[in-house]
């Protein structure tokens, strides 16, 4: 299956992505590891003004096949949830890079984004496995 990661999003290795809005960063998981999932039922996130550090888990996702940890791809603290997608996983499901975002944070050093892998590198990681 052929994905279309958008340009300006980065990536981690883990399949989480961040993306720049404003002087806060989106936080979600990419179409890749929500398709590797399956039917999404669950999502748990942390709460507002928690400091997460870079690669620590940060909420998990439940799917019919699996429970899997999110990691942070940037260290920040946690500005706003999406609490729609609590509410309805399947946002996620069918809109991961859009209304399936999971976290706005505020980071603590913005040039950790630039440590993440670009949509082209990302896409060739995956198309690699």
């Amino acid at each position: 299956m052929a994905f279309d990661f958008p340009k300006e999003f980065r990536f981690a290795d883990s399949h989480e992505y961040a993306v720049v809005d404003g002087e806060l960063v989106r936080i979600g998981i990419s179409a890749f590891a929500v398709d590797q999932l399956g039917d999404i039922v669950f999502v748990d996130l942390p709460d507002i003004g928690t400091s997460i550090e870079k690669g620590s888990a940060f909420g998990s996702v439940e799917s019919v096949k699996a429970v899997e940890d999110m990691y942070l791809p940037i260290s920040g603290e946690v500005v706003q949830i999406n609490e729609s997608v609590l509410s309805n996983p399947e946002e996620l499901q069918n809109n991961p890079h859009g209304k399936g975002w999971l976290l706005l944070i505020r980071p603590v050093s913005i040039n950790e984004i630039n440590e993440l892998m670009d949509s082209i590198t990302y896409a060739s990681k995956i198309a690699a496995n």
